[in-house]
């Protein structure tokens, strides 16, 4: 978190005035075959695989602009076919420490975790328009206490007449579509190959007050997407809730660049500071991305970075076969009888901090 409001900071002045600033929650799944991995759930949905596996739960706060992705916060969520108690975990920690408050948090609900990420990040000086959530969080509760820390939501709900009922005569969303029968084909928009027409209408929640409906039909499903700001268009919720995309490419780019869901270690706080790294690197790299005033994708940059340290790599492996073709003259190692071991160094760490040595 603290790393990430640094380098937002640094980012603030290429923010063109206009652009909506957003924080994005959401969470992953990411499978996990050992039956002893601290933290890891039996049977926990995949979307992916349509079905319930064997994996760790990650749920996670991000920033996203129009140009730029940040990650400021994650935690792990347990369920209860959770594989090992937390109490029966490696680690024996102090109960002010740090990590005793991450062991602490793994059994509380996501919508509790996501709005602690939330004040946390509100806390650590991180600005943002909005905060987008998909139908999961959409909670009356959750969405008043989000409004309640100063955030204006964004998000799509649950078609549930059991959360969502609205105050006048018609109370549920389809009620409250078909009586609009005039206007439900207003304004149309296209997204990729679906068609849709949509429509926005202010009305009143028990809990939420005034809030902005808008209904978008695709001639197949009803999707409704809400905003607590009613001073903004449908078509800007619209615009403004696809970026929540943002947050599922930040996954696959973690997974597949940085190593995501790749911990090879079964003790709950070895994941905590793997998971922390992967989420670290990718925030450096989008940072370079970012002020290199050139956008591209995370994984073009990545390719970059890596062409340079393999030159990087060979400039010192020839520069050390220098210093090499230098020691085997016999009057200079005499008179420099620190040249080998000066040489043996550099190899040495040219070898760990890039990780390979160029023979050519």
């Amino acid at each position: 978190m603290l790393s990430a409001t640094e380098l937002l900071k640094k980012i603030k002045p290429l923010h063109k005035n206009g652009e909506y600033r957003l924080l994005i929650i959401d969470d992953t799944v990411e499978p996990k075959r050992g039956k002893f991995i601290e933290g890891t759930c039996k049977y926990i949905w995949s979307n992916k695989e349509h079905r319930s596996i064997n994996a760790l739960n990650i749920v996670s706060l991000n920033y996203a602009d129009s140009h730029s992705t940040f990650q400021l916060d994650f935690s792990i969520k347990m369920n209860d076919s959770k594989r090992k108690s937390p109490s029966d975990f490696t680690a024996k920690l102090h109960h002010r420490s740090n990590a005793y408050q991450r062991k602490s948090e793994i059994i509380k609900g996501k919508n509790i975790l996501a709005l602690e990420m939330l004040e946390r990040a509100l806390d650590n000086g991180i600005d943002a328009d909005y905060l987008l959530v998909d139908s999961w969080y959409t909670k009356p509760n959750f969405i008043k206490e989000a409004n309640t820390l100063g955030m204006p939501v964004i998000a799509r709900l649950p078609n549930n007449k059991l959360i969502w009922n609205f105050k006048g005569k018609y109370k549920t969303l389809n009620a409250i579509y078909d009586s609009f029968k005039n206007i439900r084909h207003k304004y149309s928009g296209k997204h990729g190959k679906i068609s849709y027409k949509y429509f926005d209408s202010v009305l009143e929640h028990a809990v939420l007050g005034k809030v902005k409906l808008v209904f978008l039909h695709t001639g197949k499903d009803l999707l409704v997407f809400i905003s607590t700001d009613i001073s903004i268009s449908g078509k800007e919720i619209l615009e403004t809730y696809k970026k929540r995309w943002n947050i599922e490419q930040g996954y696959k780019d973690l997974r597949l660049l940085f190593g995501l869901g790749k911990e090879e270690n079964r003790i709950y706080e070895a994941l905590i500071g793997k998971i922390t790294l992967s989420m670290f690197t990718y925030n450096i790299v989008s940072y370079i991305n970012r002020i290199k005033h050139e956008p591209q994708t995370l994984g073009e940059l990545f390719r970059d970075l890596e062409c340079e340290l393999e030159t990087l790599a060979i400039s010192m492996q020839l520069f050390i076969q220098i210093l090499t073709k230098i020691s085997e003259i016999q009057n200079v190692v005499k008179d420099n009888k620190d040249l080998l071991q000066i040489i043996a160094v550099i190899s040495a760490f040219t070898q760990k901090e890039l990780g390979f040595m160029c023979e050519s």
